[in-house]
């Protein structure tokens, strides 16, 4: 009983000494980020050319058009909240590596908004092309945005018999 109460004890001091990071809300956007930008990019890589064009149904967009919405949304995103005008045209690519490397593209424009941003100017409005919006607001919009077509990638994967990278290591 003694060394389980020591052990609990060693463990919390353990854990309340480990370093909390400078800017916490901006490294806890950065995890998620960096996170579904891996998925994304390796969903996109996994997936052979010949199921580009893959709709599980007739209504739904292709693989390849869910890749191409995301990469040009990113840069429509990060280029509002930067302040800037720009586009990958992702829209028109149409052959597997055209996609992928807008794709990339997108995630290394919004990799310098997403890496700038700390939890001092977290709360400054920034214009996202709708409205005005806490820049941090924004950026999470985009992960949860991202994460919404990854959950639909992974259905399309999976119809395909692939399984999606982050179900890999289960």
């Amino acid at each position: 009983m003694k060394l389980c109460l020591f052990l609990v004890l060693l463990t919390t001091c353990a854990y309340a000494q480990a370093p909390q990071p400078a800017d916490p809300l901006s490294a806890g956007l950065k995890g998620g980020y960096t996170t579904i930008k891996n998925n994304l990019i390796k969903s996109a890589e996994k997936m052979p050319e010949e199921h580009y064009s893959f709709k599980p149904s007739p209504e739904m967009q292709s693989f390849a058009e869910r890749l191409k919405h995301i990469a040009d949304a990113n840069v429509r995103t990060c280029a509002s909240i930067a302040g800037e005008q720009k586009s990958v045209g992702a829209a028109s690519k149409t052959s597997k590596s055209d996609i992928v490397a807008a794709l990339k593209e997108s995630f290394a424009y919004c990799d310098t908004v997403v890496d700038s941003l700390k939890d001092a100017d977290a709360a400054k409005m920034v214009n996202t092309g709708r409205a005005q919006a806490p820049k941090l607001q924004a950026l999470w919009g985009m992960v949860v945005h991202d994460n919404t077509i990854y959950g639909s990638l992974a259905v399309y994967m999976r119809l395909k018999g692939i399984v999606p990278p982050s179900s890999e290591t289960r």
